[in-house]
């Protein structure tokens, strides 16, 4: 497996636009056992819930708290992933916690659209008070492009700091005003990545995505970091003032496990200020 190493230039970069996309992240090894167990799994599936857009498409997702040492517990906590969050977030010789990861799975046809919003619009309500110390990093588990509904975001747009969100429809967006100002002054970009691929983004850009009215799914994983200094008062769940036990890369496939059911799952009934996507 290659070493990954961020440079200064990515990292500059990330600090202008607010996102960064890293190719070949993940190998064709890794994004293959990824996905056999995130499609063959049970505990996938039963621990899914829907959410609905605006028109009533729905995306699924599957969200848990704590990395544990299956594979996509290994994957979080793995070398590589740690010390990209170290690059590019307001590390501040601090400690990488993990926040939470969601299973994103965006079907053909039904797949549902995400509205403009930024993550530190739900986060901010949980008593996070620093969004530099806020990472998010999407893993592209099948190709994203425009027909399938991936990813878009407004270059630079973190610039901007947090908007006020409301609620539309089983979501939150961004004020709207705010954000229409926004798409007149910044470069709309879509994530066109691969299977493999990686999306670094700031916790303030504005993002969304549209229903995925092709044949082809869209799955990804979406790992939040936080660092330790930033300790919110508002929320329950420990994992993100943990520190993550680091693992070497090569663990990821050393053990090809999924989930267990006594894994700490978010359930929709309880979300409410969590931010999906």
């Amino acid at each position: 497996m290659p070493y990954i190493n961020l440079s200064a230039q990515q990292k500059a970069q990330y600090d202008k636009d607010g996102y960064l996309i890293v190719k070949n992240f993940l190998n064709s090894e890794e994004v293959d056992l990824l996905y056999s167990l995130a499609t063959g799994e049970d505990v996938f599936s039963s621990n899914a819930f829907d959410l609905n857009d605006q028109t009533g498409k729905r995306t699924k997702l599957t969200l848990w708290f704590t990395p544990g040492d299956d594979t996509f517990g290994l994957l979080t906590r793995s070398k590589k992933m740690v010390n990209a969050v170290k690059a590019l977030a307001d590390y501040k010789d601090s400690e990488v916690c993990h926040f939470h990861s969601k299973l994103m799975q965006k079907e053909p046809k039904v797949g549902g659209a995400w509205e403009w919003h930024q993550d530190y619009g739900y986060w901010y309500k949980n008593g996070f008070l620093f969004p530099d110390a806020m990472i998010s990093v999407m893993l592209a588990l099948t190709k994203a492009n425009k027909e399938n509904g991936c990813i878009q975001v407004l270059k630079g747009s973190h610039k901007m700091g947090r908007l006020e969100h409301s609620f539309a429809g089983e979501q939150q967006g961004a004020d709207m005003p705010f954000v229409d100002q926004a798409l007149d002054r910044f470069e709309k970009i879509y994530v066109d990545v691969e299977a493999g691929d990686a999306l670094f983004f700031h916790s303030n850009i504005l993002h969304m995505s549209e229903a995925n009215t092709s044949d082809k799914a869209r799955w990804s994983l979406i790992s939040v970091y936080n660092l330790s200094y930033n300790i919110p008062f508002r929320e329950k769940n420990t994992s993100c003032i943990t520190p993550v036990k680091v693992v070497p890369d090569e663990a990821v496939l050393e053990s090809p496990t999924a989930l267990s059911e006594q894994t700490d799952f978010l359930r929709k009934e309880n979300e409410i200020t969590l931010k999906v996507k």
